[in-house]
């Protein structure tokens, strides 16, 4: 459902309650998509606020879905502007709404940034919104940020996994069923927005046990099927980069 043609926003339910609200922007060669997810409960839930540029066109698609005024969560996975700029504008929009965020991220941005006092999960920690809980989970430098973190919908199996699975262009279906790994993969390669910790794989395969229907990325389509099968792909590509680079030889300084 197009939310605002002269900006291009379109809203489209990608899984039974989850609103995919997407913006392009044309950012690099071939566009880009940011996109903040809309999960409609008792306590309706918004991860993701977009640019504080694009708080009008995302306040006018969340009006397509239901009023702002009962968002009750609003977060992101790790502090930057097309996760966080418009908080304070959708926090003045939704007075009853909570910021949230990872423990370390509340501490060392959010609680400076935010209108109003925000709440750092645990790793681990579920809460529920209504009718469905969520789980959320420390993701530190995955793929980027000490800050970052991710969350998952126990009911439908959607895990709204921030940068991960990154794809470039404008026109992208909400959903794919489609391999996006390679989209992905080169995306990385063009933009190397990876922190390369050792722990990476780790923490991908835990997210891989999860066992995610859905992965709601942050840029591209939200991607439908195996989820664990493509963070395990991701996890092994990883860890034969990081073997390569331990292999180098190191530079001798005299």
């Amino acid at each position: 459902m197009i939310a605002n043609r002269e900006s291009g926003t379109h809203v489209d339910e990608v899984a039974a309650g989850i609103y995919r609200i997407s913006t392009p922007l044309d950012v690099i060669p071939g566009g880009f998509t940011f996109n903040s997810y809309l999960i409609a409960d008792d306590q309706p839930l918004l991860f993701h606020t977009g640019y504080r540029r694009l708080f009008p066109t995302t306040l006018d698609a969340i009006g397509k879905v239901m009023p702002v005024q009962k968002l009750r969560w609003i977060g992101g996975s790790h502090f930057e502007g097309d996760e966080f700029g418009a908080l304070n504008d959708l926090l003045a929009a939704a007075p009853e709404a909570t910021p949230f965020g990872t423990e370390i991220g509340v501490l060392t941005s959010l609680d400076d940034f935010a209108a109003r006092p925000a709440r750092g999960f645990g790793d681990g920690e579920e809460f529920s919104i209504g009718s469905r809980r969520m789980k959320w989970l420390y993701t530190p430098h995955v793929p980027h940020g000490w800050d970052c973190g991710v969350l998952f919908d126990l009911s439908t199996r959607t895990l709204l996994c921030g940068d991960l699975f990154t794809q470039p262009g404008a026109n992208m279906p909400p959903v794919t069923e489609s391999e996006v790994f390679t989209a992905s993969e080169t995306m990385r390669g063009m933009m190397d927005y990876y922190a390369h910790a050792a722990g990476t794989p780790v923490i991908l395969e835990r997210l891989a046990d999860l066992s995610p229907a859905m992965l709601a990325c942050q840029h591209g389509s939200a991607y439908r099927g195996s989820g664990a099968a493509l963070l395990r792909e991701l996890a092994a590509r990883i860890e034969s980069e990081n073997a390569k680079l331990c292999q180098q030889p190191r530079a001798v300084t005299a």
